[in-house]
């Protein structure tokens, strides 16, 4: 999650992490802290536990670079393999362990579910743009894919436009047109409303009313996409010095688009996001009607897929050169993650539980960013969530824990020490689990998923390492430093 899809906030918001329950209502007590530590301790995973997880990381980055032949054919072994020794032992180890893995199960079809469906139906859209790929068409297409984002989600915008953005640049297509796309069509736009990713939907759930995200948020957002479309286009202007292209058939940017009726399904699928009791007071669960692991939702998404695939316009699916192996890599491979992450976010959540009191916006923004770009964003979220409540007394159980430390912050509640507002703290967990979700494939969902897609049009795709020592650190980091530097720095 990371990875890091609106379904899965809804899924994940639905259980609270194991260490929510265990926050002291006094957080700078060192006898709560304490107390707090040992009854964690009875319910948490050893820490040789994680090693499944690291593995698994080791051999998605190494294994297309060193061993891709085996690596081509036993990859899903290799994933299902190392989330089996996770689950067999949260089966037999742990106390919680049963609960933990059914709840596991549920997050892992809600993403499936929105994956699946999305990328199906927008593959019976063809978009066809009569223009040449430039660094202007193509910074105002990353410009409008970051607002698109905020509308139908982080995936739903990149599942969109990543085909007819990479046809209107055949023939100059470079591995930073893919990149820069992740990093802000399926990424940092989606900062702005709770549809536009996941953990942002999750503080919804919580209490964080829905315009609140953007208007925190509009400033840094606006500042970090101008940032990476400027650099794009000097990347681009630079790529493209000398080229000589030919002109399309048509220079007049007409856009057209086969297979418009999916759009109605696309729009089924995004409002089917909020089919949820966590949503919907007395919407029925199938969860709790029949005990299976998936609910009205998940139903309602694969039924969308099956037939809108059926149904689909031939001529669509032949111009997008569509086939299911994008979304059967990311079937298996994210199985193995969402297993062996489970102890991982749990150790996490403790000594987020644990530790908060001490914990300075600063120190906020930058674990919850860097953890976020390596685990799941969604559950990474609300585990510094309930860490940033718990510093301030509150419990994330409470149903107003939210709105009373957005009022500390306005000043109508107790008094908060120095200058730093309460909810500062919401902003900072807020905007660097979304944004650091850019810094590396498996931060966010549709990050792995554009990779696919790119890859199996046989652009230039950069591997798991070069995504992150040549693009991540040299171009996100720096912009994420000053971002904080800006706004964070307490």
């Amino acid at each position: 999650m990371s990875a890091k899809s609106m379904i899965l906030a809804v899924a994940g918001a639905a259980a609270i992490v194991p260490s929510a329950p265990l926050l002291a209502s006094e957080p700078h007590s060192g006898a709560a802290a304490t107390e707090a530590a040992v009854a964690m301790a009875h319910h948490l995973p050893p820490l040789w536990l994680v090693a499944p997880f690291v593995v698994l990381l080791l051999m998605i980055a190494t294994g297309p670079l060193f061993y891709h032949r085996f690596w081509e054919h036993h990859y899903p072994k290799a994933a299902m393999g190392l989330g089996a020794v996770v689950a067999l032992y949260y089966g037999f180890m742990m106390d919680h362990g049963t609960h933990t893995l059914l709840h596991t199960l549920e997050e892992y079809i809600s993403f499936m579910a929105l994956i699946a469906s999305l990328f199906i139906v927008s593959g019976g859209i063809l978009i066809h743009i009569e223009r040449r790929g430039t660094p202007l068409v193509n910074g105002a297409l990353l410009m409008f894919g970051a607002v698109l984002a905020d509308i139908i989600g982080t995936t739903g915008a990149s599942m969109l436009l990543i085909r007819p953005y990479m046809r209107i640049n055949e023939g100059r297509l470079r591995a930073f047109h893919i990149v820069f796309f992740i990093f802000i069509v399926s990424n940092i736009g989606g900062g702005l409303t709770p549809i536009g990713d996941p953990p942002l939907f999750l503080g919804f759930l919580k209490g964080v009313p829905f315009f609140w995200v953007i208007s925190k948020v509009w400033l840094p957002w606006i500042a970090v996409i101008a940032t990476l479309i400027v650099i794009f286009m000097l990347l681009d202007w630079k790529a493209g010095k000398g080229e000589v292209t030919p002109a399309p058939k048509s220079s007049d940017g007409a856009i057209t688009i086969t297979g418009t009726k999916n759009f109605a399904w696309l729009a089924v699928i995004i409002v089917a996001v909020f089919l949820d009791p966590a949503v919907i007071s007395g919407f029925p669960s199938l969860q709790e009607m029949l005990g299976v692991p998936f609910g009205i939702r998940e139903v309602i998404m694969f039924s969308v897929a099956f037939v809108a695939y059926k149904n689909a316009d031939g001529d669509a699916l032949k111009g997008n050169e569509f086939n299911f192996e994008p979304i059967k890599e990311v079937a298996f491979l994210f199985v193995g993650i969402f297993a062996t992450m489970i102890p991982a976010l749990e150790l996490i959540g403790s000594y987020a539980a644990i530790h908060a009191g001490e914990f300075s916006v600063s120190r906020f923004y930058w674990m919850t960013g860097a953890l976020s770009g390596v685990l799941d964003n969604a559950p990474t979220y609300l585990n510094f969530l309930a860490g940033a409540l718990g510093k301030f007394g509150l419990d994330i159980n409470s149903a107003d824990a939210v709105l009373q430390i957005r009022a500390f912050a306005a000043g109508t509640g107790s008094p908060v020490p120095g200058d730093v507002t309460s909810d500062v703290y919401l902003v900072a967990i807020s905007i660097a689990a979304v944004f650091f979700g850019a810094m590396t494939y498996i931060g966010n969902a549709p990050n792995f998923m554009v990779k696919n897609i790119a890859a199996q049009a046989e652009a230039d795709v950069p591997d798991f390492v070069e995504y992150i020592w040549k693009y991540s650190i040299p171009i996100l980091l720096p912009v994420f430093l000053v971002l904080w530097l800006l706004f964070f720095n307490f």
